[in-house]
């Protein structure tokens, strides 16, 4: 990186399970230059699926934690998360870079990576059900449990927050986000 020259903002991807955050970014990584994504180590097992992640034991995360290894970590519905602090690395040589954060992580987010841009996704809440239980991961008590945490509001003083609705069609969102993302994503570096 050259003298004076900006750091790529963390594009933080934030709403519930299920609203459609990983379709999201996939297709924004296929159309935005110089756009990145920063993989989120995570206690699950790997055979889980999902998102792409580095799957490590609580053993290992605890390891990690007392080195200089995370930029962030945090601990939600029973599993610990973290952004290691590669994202640097990726913030000094892309446009921008997308990770998936909970919203109950976003000051801290900002106070660590500076320049934070808070891309909320949501969806209504028939669509969301409807998402929720096509995947069938959740039995109906939590898909309850899901929705009823999707109207959590974002944590106030955040500077600034895209809400994107992903309730119709993915190309839809898609391009709303790119759009509004345009402003504030480094110009592409070589």
């Amino acid at each position: 990186m050259s003298a004076g020259s900006v750091k790529a903002p963390v594009i933080a991807v934030v709403g519930p399970s299920g609203v459609g955050k990983d379709s999201l970014m996939e297709a924004l990584l296929e159309r935005v230059p110089g756009l990145v994504r920063q993989r989120r180590i995570i206690t699950r097992a790997p055979e889980l699926g999902g998102e792409d992640y580095e799957a490590v034991t609580e053993d290992r995360f605890a390891t990690l934690c007392t080195e200089p290894g995370f930029a962030l970590h945090w601990q939600a519905h029973g599993l610990s998360y973290a952004i290691p602090r590669e994202i640097d690395d990726l913030r000094n040589r892309a446009s921008g870079v997308l990770v998936n954060l909970s919203r109950k992580v976003l000051l801290e987010a900002e106070a660590v990576f500076g320049r934070l841009v808070v891309l909320s996704v949501t969806t209504t809440p028939e669509v969301l059900a409807e998402r929720l239980m096509a995947r069938g991961r959740e039995d109906r008590a939590e898909i309850e449990r899901r929705l009823a945490r999707a109207a959590t509001p974002m944590p106030a003083g955040l500077s600034q927050v895209i809400e994107i609705d992903n309730s119709g069609q993915l190309e839809e969102a898609v391009q709303a986000a790119e759009t509004a993302l345009m402003p504030w994503l480094q110009p592409e570096r070589a």
